[in-house]
């Protein structure tokens, strides 16, 4: 039976909490990848063309009015908002877009892996093949009946084999995006490099879940950066001189928090979900 990703260390009930869909984060069987990859390409074009002080109409005319994405009839304009939205909500008053553009705005090379990270949050079905290409060693060949296999156990049958497979191709694409994968027909794993930027953030969607301490390192988020716990503790140092976290270990404990970056209305959110 499927169990989503998204509950790792810290999460084991599988309990949905309403705070989490205030947050920004999506649950069910439902998601982009029938239709779209994270869409890496259009969503940098978006954010290069607004500043971080843009609200979501801002966002909707460049993308529509302004044509910033370049297409060629409004309905796609409209339909590439869209899907740009269900993937990142391109709304700074859902937290996981507002934090998403703090990290964007801050390291240009974290880009895809924040990508990424935030469609993971957001897209259920490409959650669901986290667990083939994070569990895939370095050079191992993508075997697509795997990804079909997770997929139809999460949707539960509601979709034909027809769209199964454009799932499967969108969400290889996703991850190839990302740095995960290589290849076109034939797709290899590749090992990322991750940021302390991108460490910060994936720390941050976990510590957002209610994880807490050393299983901040756990969680799917962590782990979808290719990294073992040490290395990670390495690069959330450089996080924390950056001011993206607080850390401080001792007698064997470790304490992170976000104070800095998150707002009295999603301390709110979070402390009040757990």
């Amino acid at each position: 039976m499927y169990r989503d990703a998204i509950f790792g260390a810290g999460n084991s009930s599988g309990e949905i909490k309403t705070a989490w869909l205030e947050l920004g984060f999506k649950f069910g069987d439902k998601g982009t990848h029938t239709s779209r990859t994270i869409m890496l390409e259009e969503l940098s074009t978006v954010l290069h063309q607004r500043p971080a002080s843009s609200r979501r109409a801002d966002y909707a005319k460049a993308i529509v009015e302004d044509n910033c994405l370049g297409k060629h009839t409004a309905s796609t304009r409209k339909l590439s908002l869209q899907r740009l939205s269900e993937l990142y909500a391109l709304d700074p008053s859902v937290p996981l877009f507002r934090l998403l553009r703090v990290f964007w705005d801050a390291d240009e090379k974290a880009h895809d892996q924040l990508a990424l990270l935030t469609a993971l949050c957001r897209d259920p079905l490409l959650r669901a093949t986290a667990s083939v290409v994070l569990q895939m060693k370095p050079g191992e060949e993508v075997a697509r009946q795997r990804f079909t296999d997770v997929l139809r156990d999460a949707v539960a049958g509601r979709l034909n084999d027809s769209t199964l497979d454009k799932v499967v191709r969108n969400t290889a694409s996703s991850w190839t995006q990302s740095g995960h994968l290589d290849g076109r027909s034939r797709k290899r794993r590749l090992r990322i490099q991750p940021t302390p930027a991108s460490t910060g953030f994936a720390l941050l969607l976990g510590y957002l879940l209610g994880v807490r301490g050393r299983d901040l390192f756990e969680t799917l988020f962590a782990r979808a950066l290719d990294r073992e716990m040490d290395e990670l503790t390495f690069l959330a140092t450089d996080a924390k001189r950056l001011g993206f976290l607080d850390m401080k270990s001792g007698g064997g404990m470790t304490v992170i928090s976000f104070d800095l970056i998150l707002t009295q209305q999603e301390k709110e959110l979070v402390h009040g979900a757990h």
